[in-house]
């Protein structure tokens, strides 16, 4: 009898923990996480990086005045709190635009000063230092993936990539149209996002030559996000376009995906906005999406017209979940969502810059997981 009743009372616990962590589960959402209180008002956070659950990096500027330029930022999280990095040497107003990494000990970062010069910044596992950047290119971009650290940017007004090679920053050539977005998989295998003037183009590299695809054929669409998951399944997201309409309405967001055979256009459960990140899973898969300025139709009839759409959708293999930003008092939503997996965990962050008091913005850090 005793042993019975010590069955059925493991039986219930389990049951109940069962419960609960589904519960949990089902309840999970993104949080707001504080930036360091020495960062001062007016910051903006365009890009992150993270290596592991107590290792990331994010990049913006700080101070930023309704005319001045601001001064370049960088912020590291030690697995509790996002804490202000020291950049010495580094004197020059305006801001770091994009960060990325092969390991904790090769992190690049580019910007770019209040004069429009470029500037390259690399860590070396110790400290921030400034790198010669290539002659003559303003920088817009970096992105890694590989082993391999590309760079996005231009040259005497024309579109330049360029790739690391260890003795310095070489030339590859550039597919027609902008690139905006780069996926790299090796440095044979690279996935460009972008635009031409017949639409959305999406680009794949094989180390000789580009085979360019238009996605999307309206002309002013354009994707700047690409993820390459196999050679019969690569995401990429951006904007769809608009024409005529009532002014300032909002552009709907794009969504496509190549399933070997042909492109698709992929529903999302917004009607406008800008898809601004493609994230994967640890192995691999699609699992976020992020839409900045997310907005869709209310009911009819209903004032304003336009109510909030999700921030973030997840992707299951057949469907979206949508998630909302947690408000934040004296803020209003996120104008960029950048999103930065964790690897080997299912945590994601979102940093970018959110609508603030009087036409001030505030920076936005977010985490899921």
């Amino acid at each position: 009898m005793t042993r019975r009743l010590l069955i059925a009372v493991l039986v219930v616990a389990m049951t109940i923990m069962t419960i609960m962590g589904s519960a949990a589960a089902e309840t999970r959402s993104w949080l707001h996480v504080p930036v360091p209180a020495q960062v001062r008002p007016q910051v903006g956070l365009n890009e992150a990086v993270a290596f592991g659950p107590d290792r990331a990096w994010a990049v913006g500027a700080d101070a930023v005045g309704r005319e001045a330029p601001g001064f370049p930022l960088v912020l590291r999280w030690d697995g509790t709190a996002w804490q202000r990095q020291s950049l010495p040497g580094i004197g020059w107003q305006g801001e770091l635009l994009s960060i990325a990494a092969t390991s904790p000990t090769a992190v690049w970062s580019v910007g770019r000063d209040s004069a429009g010069g470029a500037h390259l910044l690399r860590y070396d596992g110790i400290s921030w230092r400034e790198s010669r950047p290539p002659s003559g290119v303003v920088l817009t971009k970096v992105v890694a993936g590989g082993g391999e650290t590309w760079l996005i940017g231009s040259r005497a007004g024309t579109q330049v990539l360029l790739r690391w090679d260890e003795a310095g920053w070489r030339d590859v050539p550039v597919p027609p149209g902008a690139v905006y977005g780069l996926h790299i998989l090796a440095a044979n295998d690279v996935w460009a996002a972008g635009a031409t003037d017949s639409g959305a183009a999406v680009s794949h590299w094989n180390g000789q030559a580009w085979q360019q695809t238009v996605v999307d054929g309206f002309p002013r669409s354009a994707v700047s996000s690409v993820l390459a998951i196999s050679p019969t399944e690569v995401w990429a997201g951006g904007t769809a376009g608009f024409v005529g309409g009532p002014p300032g309405r909002p552009i709907p967001p794009l969504l496509v995906r190549w399933d070997g055979q042909e492109w698709g256009r992929v529903n999302v459960p917004t009607d406008f906005g800008s898809v601004s990140s493609l994230v994967p899973t640890t192995s691999g898969e699609l699992a976020w999406v992020s839409v900045a300025r997310s907005q869709r139709w209310g009911p009819p009839g209903s004032t304003p017209p336009l109510v909030p759409g999700p921030d973030f959708l997840s992707w299951n293999g057949q469907s979206f979940a949508e998630y909302s930003e947690p408000a934040v008092s004296g803020e209003g939503d996120s104008s960029v969502l950048r999103l930065a997996p964790v690897p080997g965990t299912t945590a994601v962050w979102s940093v970018g810059r959110a609508d603030g008091p009087e036409g001030t913005f505030a920076p936005r850090i977010l985490r899921f997981g």
